[in-house]
């Protein structure tokens, strides 16, 4: 469970923050994917806050976060996470992405490079899927409200998790769908419009903050092919597959734990 949590007031609105770790270690910022909360990230903040300062976040749209009226957009979401540094008084981060908050990851690279020391971009693509699935997953959740909340919830363990995690940790996988479950619907349909609309196949060749992709080898959403591309087009970057499907920070929670740390901080996974 996250300690010292807060609810901070920004120029874009006030998000739920948890802020953890020595305060005078070098900084990760860690971005949660679409449908769930900065609790996505107990295993790695567990272990990372001993020696980096680590701050999780709700994103726009989730969790203890504002529910502001839609569309967002990829942009707008980094601009959330400059305000919320800002706050903080931080100058540079490394960031850490999965999913939703990979590709905002990209999109803070692109904007605001100097603010970032890595960015680690997880089960993510620089276009995630197509515009008219995104807009027809909105017009479902703005139409039916809690109802299509809870049958997203019911569906997405097939796609974030293999089978045999899901067999053998029935638990956790409970605790997901909670979160789908209990996510604001137009919160979460104003991100479908955000990842409907983003397409940063092309800027990403610009990126040259020191990069880390992360895929999962079965992951259905985000490919092993979304995350070569990638690699392809930003100068430098690495790529870690891991042997999961879409939350491969939960199902692999130890190396991708140890994979993150080596990339920003050596040694910080102890």
């Amino acid at each position: 469970m996250p300690s010292n949590v807060q609810t901070l007031e920004v120029e874009t609105g006030a998000f739920r923050v948890a802020d953890e770790g020595p305060r005078e270690a070098p900084v990760l910022v860690l971005s949660n994917s679409l449908g769930t909360t900065l609790e996505m990230w107990d295993a790695q903040a567990e272990v990372l806050s001993q020696r980096l300062r680590v701050i999780r976040y709700d994103t726009r749209g989730h969790g203890g976060s504002v529910v502001s009226s839609g569309p967002y957009s990829v942009s707008e979401l980094a601009r959330d996470v400059l305000q919320i540094l800002d706050a903080l008084g931080v100058e540079r981060a490394a960031f850490c992405g999965i999913s939703m908050g990979g590709i905002t990851g990209l999109a803070l690279a692109l904007a605001a490079p100097e603010r970032l020391t890595h960015v680690v971009v997880a089960n993510s693509a620089a276009k995630i899927g197509d515009a008219a699935m995104w807009r027809e997953r909105a017009d479902l959740v703005r139409r039916e409200g809690a109802k299509a909340m809870s049958q997203l919830a019911e569906t997405a363990p097939g796609r974030w998790f293999t089978p045999a995690f899901t067999a053998a940790h029935p638990e956790v996988v409970q605790r997901t769908q909670a979160w789908i479950a209990n996510t604001a619907p137009e919160g979460y349909a104003a991100c479908c419009d955000a990842l409907g609309e983003a397409d940063l196949r092309e800027p990403i060749a610009a990126i040259r903050t020191p990069t880390l992709l992360i895929a999962g080898e079965v992951d259905p959403t985000t490919t092993v092919a979304d995350a070569q591309f990638m690699q392809a087009a930003i100068d430098g970057a690495q790529l870690r597959v891991l042997p999961t499907a879409h939350l491969s920070n939960v199902e692999a929670a130890e190396a991708f734990t140890q994979a993150l740390a080596d990339f920003v901080q050596p040694g910080a996974a102890g």
